[in-house]
Formats: structure tokens, sequence, C-alpha cells
């Protein structure tokens, strides 16, 4: 019974490949995501809750285990098309800790809150949940519960509120979560736009600017700033500290988490001064030496390409971006390095932690050629597809095809490619196309086409 359950879950990408080491690595990766979160209560319903009482859930599944700051970049994204009768559930799941707790949960382990990591990153599962029709819960609830997390007196936030970015000498982490608040600033404006809430809206628009006060435009990194609005000096893009009390970058440095504007990332090209200082400056990280500086540097920094490091969540949107400065196939060459040196089917076929799912849940997107780069705004980034042909069945008997033609390990280029029979003019889908089912066929070439997708309308937004 167990194997047929296990078969029926992983029949949920068929994934064709003529070289089997790849299947197993895709399957592998696909079984990995799909274990957490977990079903947390028991067989009458009941779960102990992040208020320490005993709770019932009626008519749904309570689950938990919930690792935000990891999942919320891919494995919740890959959860709509992978998991769709379960989102519902998990929203409610999270709102039951919202109202049990007073605030959305930050990593919620079996009924308790760990307020591990930064950011309130249940905001965009949440936005990315209502935004692709998932609403079987109380939406005016949810947005309620998106507004507190944003309002409240914790974790720097208030301070982010008062200067528009976290002060180094205010709070730890400062740079990172400056970052991530305004992101998920971001998302909160976009379930007001949903909402017909057009002061709200414009609020957090304004607050998911954040990333500007902290862009130095001397180094071209996000650095940490006091009270004052000076630069905290002196300034290595290589210094890492774990204390995170005085630490500017969680588990990271400059040259990891000055990337984190899923939301804006042409206004980041802007702030680098355009297409081309952007697509040096991220060559640069991938070719600049690995050495991490500091005398307590951070054991997360691992998978290390040049500066990238694949080991860590911050990095995992950073090969993608290269598609917002015109440069597409360079994001192409660097997805398929990343698949090819940074996973393997061995005990240490994993460069980091698998942070219940995320870094499969980056594998099982890529290896299918698309990538969650902002991931609430219902968009997928083409990368640079491992498979022979792929199917994602949908609700209704749809099914969503990918072709991938002359594709081998010495052809990791999009020469061309068609979207239901049509040319497709630009190097993103988005998830309502797969929804809808069809045909999405890339051909593949040993040399890259320097002229596909290059031109601004062919751009992710």
């Amino acid at each position: 019974e167990a194997e047929g359950e296990w078969e029926k879950e992983l029949g949920k990408i068929r994934f064709e490949s003529a070289d089997p080491s790849l299947k197993t690595l895709f399957y592998t990766s696909l079984y990995r995501t799909a274990l957490a979160p977990v079903q947390f209560s028991d067989a009458r319903g009941e779960y102990w809750g992040p208020d320490g009482k005993i709770h019932r859930a009626e008519n749904y599944r309570r689950y938990d285990i919930f690792s935000l700051w990891d999942t919320f970049r891919a494995a919740n994204p890959l959860y709509t098309l992978t998991q769709p009768d379960k989102i519902n559930d998990m929203v409610r799941s999270l709102l039951d800790h919202y109202q049990q707790y007073g605030l959305l949960p930050v990593w919620s382990l079996l009924g308790n809150e760990t307020n591990t990591m930064t950011g309130y990153h249940a905001v965009p599962v949440l936005v990315d949940a209502y935004l692709k029709g998932f609403r079987d819960y109380d939406a005016d609830l949810a947005y309620q519960s998106l507004l507190t997390s944003a309002a409240q007196n914790i974790r720097g936030s208030n301070f982010y509120r008062e200067y528009g970015y976290i002060p180094y000498e205010k709070e730890g982490e400062s740079v990172t979560k400056t970052l991530e608040y305004g992101f998920d600033d971001w998302c909160i404006a976009e379930m007001a736009r949903a909402l017909g809430k057009a002061e709200d809206e414009k609020t957090f628009r304004t607050r998911a600017k954040a990333y500007h006060h902290l862009f130095d435009p001397q180094t071209g990194f996000m650095r940490a700033k006091r009270t004052d609005g000076s630069w905290k000096t002196p300034f290595d893009p290589k210094f890492s500290d774990h204390n995170f009390d005085v630490a500017e970058y969680t588990e990271g440095n400059a040259w990891q988490h000055s990337w984190f504007v899923p939301h804006d990332i042409p206004g980041l090209i802007q702030l680098h001064g355009g297409d081309a200082p952007f697509i040096r400056k991220l060559d640069q990280l991938f070719s600049e030496s690995s050495e991490i500086t500091g005398e307590n540097k951070s054991s997360d920094i691992s998978g290390l390409i040049g500066q990238y490091a694949h080991g860590n969540e911050p990095s995992h949107h950073i090969a993608y971006m290269y598609n917002y400065a015109g440069a597409p196939w360079k994001s192409q060459a660097q997805a398929r390095q990343i698949m090819t040196t940074q996973y393997n089917a061995t005990p240490s076929g994993l460069c980091g932690n698998e942070d219940c799912g995320q870094m499969s849940a980056w594998y099982v997107f890529s290896a299918l050629g698309m990538y969650p780069v902002n991931p609430a705004s219902g968009v997928y980034v083409l990368g640079s597809p491992m498979f022979d042909q792929a199917e994602i069945p949908l609700a209704g008997g749809k099914t969503f095809r990918l072709e991938a033609l002359n594709n081998g390990p010495q052809h990791p280029y999009i020469q061309s490619a068609t979207l239901n029979g049509q040319k497709l003019k630009r190097s993103f889908i988005t998830h309502q196309e797969v929804l809808a089912g069809g045909t999405l066929v890339l051909a593949m070439g040993p040399q890259p086409n320097t002229r596909l997708w290059r031109q601004k309308s062919g751009r992710p937004k």
C-alpha cells in the first residue's frame, strides 16, 4: 500500500530522460519535497497548538513543520502544482497558528513557534495561494493576519517602520531583515490590490522599496547603515559572522544577500547602472574566489561557485536573474552548472541542508527548465531543462507537457521555444498558462542564442 501511495505521489510529475541517473535524481528530489509539512492533527482532528492548548481541526487537516524562511522560495510554489488538494488546509493551518499565537508562524515545529530565521514569510505563502485561486478559508482573516505581521514590534520590524530600514546598531541581521521585510510588504501590497484596498496597497508598495536605503552604488552591494544614515565600516563583502546579534547578513555575506529584491529586479538593475553593469556583477559573483572571511563565519555557507552559495537558500533565485537583464543564456548556463555540480544520487548528494524540501524543490523546478524567482508572482522564469520530455497532470484531465529537443549534457542552451505551437517571445511562462494545459517545446543546442529574449519586451517583469 505504501508503494502504491508513493507511486501516486511521484506520478504528479512524469519525467523522461535517456539518462536513468537523471530520472533517479529527479524523483529522489520530488520525493523529498513531499516529506513536509506533515499532517499534525490526529484521527479525531485534535492537535497541540502554539498556545499550549489542545485544539480540533474541523473539516480539514491541520498541517505543521513550516520551514517558511526556506520553503517560501520554491517548495510552497511547487505545492500549488503538486499538492493542490492540500493548499487550502495548509493556509487554514497558518491561520490557526495566527489565531492561537497572535502572529503568523515564522518557523512552526510540531505546535511550537521556534522564531527561527528572519522575515515574516508566511505572507508570500498566503498571498501566492490567494492569487492562484486557492480561497477555501476566511480571506478577511488572512488579510488581517498579513497586516498584523507587518505591524509587530519585534524582530526589528519596529525600526524598519521608523527608519525605512533597520539600523545596524538597533538589530542583528539588519540587512537581511530589511530586504526580506521589503519583499513581504510587496506581497501584502499585491493582496491589497486584489482586495481593492488602495490605501493599504500604496503604503506597502512604498515600504517595499526599502532596499533603496541599503544599496551602495560605490561598491554595488547592500550594506548595513547606522541610525544617522552612514555606512557601517569597515566593509568586506566576503565577511560572514554567525553571531546573529551582530551579524549584518543571515548565514551569509554581502555577495549572497545583495540580490534579494525578487519583487523589483528591474529597479535593482537600475541601481546598478543598467543591464551591462548588472550582468558584470552577476558574472563576478560566480567567478570570484570562494574565500569567506571572518573568525566566526557561518557554516551554512556551502555549495560555493565563486561567492554563489547554493547550499543555503538566499542564493537560490540568483542564477535566473540574468533573464531580467536580457541575458537569459547566462541563466541557462549557470542553472545547468548548478544542477550538474551541486546534486547527485549519493549520500552526499546535497550541498546543504534539505530544509524541509526547498533544496530539492529548487532542483525539481530547475530540471523542468523553470523557476519562481518571485515566489508570489505566478511567473516561472525559464532556465535549462534536464528532461527529454515531462508532463504535469492537472485538474480536469488537462496536462502541461514539456519537450526538450536535442537535449543533452553538451546542449544547455535554449535556441528557440514554442508554447502551444506559437513562438514564445519571452523568457518566462505563467502559472495560469501551466494550469490551462498545453505544450512547451524548447529546442536546445551547444551554443547560446544571444538574440533570444534579449529585448525588454521578452523579459520577466
